[in-house]
């Protein structure tokens, strides 16, 4: 097998797409991990997206594979090698009726496929014997592959009013803020060893909050600003509420998380989701 492998400060780092590795093949997972041995194992990859937190509801048996399963497996290698793991998984291991921000300390209550395989997940990692970061996100952002904002500037270049869901709130969180937390923590874990670093479950999102509705104004209001051509106004984005919005998955009506328990562990800082937002816009608006 070959790998694309290249240097950061703290060593060699092997990353592998779906063509070299598919997460719903145990074995292969095993073969990945005997083959290059590593000292950390970074999984962000889940059988999830906007469409596919829909589409995991046909396919149960997909998304328990990849979101449930493969994560145990990458464990169990990785504390047979004395190696850890940093896992990324979701808001939507809640089922989203609390008032306030969740905590790491509350039970999750999936209502969807997705939900549920994900929570899985986690604890298929946290009984497979090796040390981990276990991070939910939620609302992720980027300037690669599908997410809210993409979705909404294309719909923006195309229509004139649109309607969106104004009771389900959350933080949109980039993914570059997701990779500077990982990176700013894999670099003492190494240097300690792993020894009396908190390893654990920890939320991870950008500060504030806002709405789905809220949500795309901004990005429609700061592509304007960029200089961005598009057919729709931030004031033709009508809200509704998520009774007249269908979905084969549920949304959440709360997707928010509290991440005290990171800030205080770690001294950590988390921007604003305006400003993280801006930076993804940036990348977004210049790729497009």
């Amino acid at each position: 097998m070959s790998y694309n492998g290249y240097w950061l400060p703290w060593g060699e780092v092997c990353a592998v797409d779906y063509a070299e590795c598919d997460l719903a093949d145990a074995a292969a997972i095993c073969e990945l991990v005997r083959s290059f041995s590593p000292n950390l194992i970074l999984n962000p990859a889940a059988y999830t997206a906007v469409t596919a937190v829909d589409k995991a509801e046909s396919e149960p048996e997909s998304a328990h594979t990849i979101n449930a399963v493969a994560p145990g497996v990458l464990g169990a290698e990785a504390a047979k090698r004395g190696a850890w793991v940093v896992h990324y998984s979701t808001d939507y291991v809640f089922d989203g009726s609390k008032p306030g921000a969740y905590t790491e300390d509350e039970l999750p209550n999936p209502q969807s496929v997705h939900g549920r395989t994900k929570s899985e997940g986690e604890i298929a990692l946290q009984q497979s014997g090796a040390r981990y970061l276990t991070f939910r996100a939620s609302w992720v952002v980027g300037a690669y592959g599908g997410n809210f904002a993409k979705t909404f500037l294309r719909l923006a270049g195309k229509r004139e009013s649109l309607n969106v869901v104004a009771d389900q709130y959350g933080a949109p969180t980039s993914a570059a803020l997701l990779a500077d937390v990982t990176a700013q923590l894999v670099r003492p874990a190494q240097h300690e060893g792993g020894a009396n670093f908190p390893f654990g479950l920890y939320h991870l999102v950008a500060g504030g909050e806002t709405n789905w509705c809220d949500g795309p104004r901004f990005v429609v209001s700061e592509a304007f600003a960029a200089g961005k051509q598009l057919k729709l106004s931030p004031d033709a984005i009508r809200a509704i509420p998520a009774s007249e919005y269908s979905a084969a998955a549920k949304r959440l009506a709360n997707s928010r998380l509290d991440t005290s328990k990171l800030r205080s562990t770690f001294g950590l800082e988390l921007p604003h989701w305006q400003r993280e937002g801006r930076h993804a816009l940036q990348q977004v608006l210049r790729e497009s």
